[in-house]
C-alpha cells in the first residue's frame, strides 16, 4: 500500500523550512491564510521552492469567496503564468456558485497554462450534489486531486464521505481530506485505505492558531500518526 502523502499550508519561507522539518511530502503555498488562503507572491514561492525542493501547489484565488468577478481573471491568468515558469508542482483553484460548478469560470483561467495540474479546492464543499461534482471536475483533464473536508457532521460522518468519494473517483482524482482536520480526523484517515492524502493548516501550526507559524515537532507528529 503506497504511504500516505502529507501536505502542509505555509505562507513563508520559514513556514516551509520547519514543515519540511516535520516530514511534509508538499506544500500548499498562500497568503492570507485567515481567508482560507489567496494567491501568493511569486516571489515568495520562488523562495520557498529554492529553499526546500518539496513540491509546490500555489493557490490561485484573489478573494475569500468562490466567484470570478471579471476583473480578477487577468490577474489570476498572470499569475498562473509566473508560477508554472517557476515549475511548480501544481495550481490550487475552484470556483462555484448556487451549490454548482463554474469550470468555465476554471477553464478560462486554465488558457494561460494548458499543461498545468490543478487541485480543485474547498469551493467543491459548497456544492449540493458532491458526487456529480466529481464526475464533472474529472472530466477537465488538467484536474488531478480535489480538497475536501467531506462535508458537515461529525469526524466520523466526514471521515466515511472522504472514503466514498475518493473510490467514487479512483483512477480519475485523487481525493486529498482537508479543512477542519482535528485530531479525531487524523486517527481515523490513519486507519482509511482509500484517503491516501491528508492536508493541514492549524493542526501544524504553532498552539495550532489559524494563522500562527507552522511548527515542525507538530508537523512530525502528524507524520507519525499517518506512518
Amino acid at each position: 500500500m503506497p504511504a500516505r502523502v502529507l501536505e502542509v499550508i505555509v505562507q513563508t519561507v520559514d513556514d516551509a523550512r520547519a514543515a519540511a522539518r516535520g516530514g511534509a511530502d508538499r506544500l500548499e503555498v498562500v497568503r492570507e491564510i485567515h481567508d482560507g488562503g489567496l494567491t501568493p507572491r511569486s516571489e515568495v514561492v520562488a523562495a520557498i521552492a529554492a529553499e526546500t525542493g518539496l513540491p509546490l501547489r500555489v493557490m490561485l484565488r484573489e478573494n475569500a469567496g468562490f466567484l470570478l468577478p471579471p476583473e480578477e481573471l487577468p490577474r489570476l491568468r498572470r499569475a498562473a503564468d509566473a508560477f508554472a515558469a517557476l515549475g511548480v508542482d501544481g495550481l490550487v483553484l475552484g470556483f462555484a456558485g448556487d451549490g454548482r460548478l463554474d469550470l468555465d469560470a476554471l477553464r478560462s483561467v486554465l488558457e494561460a497554462v494548458p499543461t498545468a495540474r490543478v487541485t480543485f479546492h474547498r469551493a467543491f464543499d459548497t456544492l449540493r450534489d458532491p458526487v456529480r461534482g466529481l464526475d464533472e471536475i474529472a472530466a477537465i483533464p488538467a484536474v488531478d486531486r480535489v480538497l475536501t473536508s467531506g462535508g458537515d457532521g461529525s469526524a466520523a460522518d466526514r471521515c466515511q464521505r472522504l472514503a466514498a468519494w475518493a473510490r467514487h473517483s479512483a483512477g480519475r482524482l485523487t481525493i486529498i481530506a482537508g479543512g477542519g482536520i482535528d485530531d479525531e480526523c487524523l486517527e481515523r484517515l490513519s486507519q482509511a485505505a482509500d484517503v491516501r492524502e491528508i492536508h493541514v493548516g492549524r493542526l501544524a501550526r504553532e498552539h495550532g492558531a489559524a494563522d500562527g507559524p507552522v511548527c515542525a515537532d507538530r508537523v512530525r507528529r502528524i507524520r507519525d500518526i499517518l506512518g
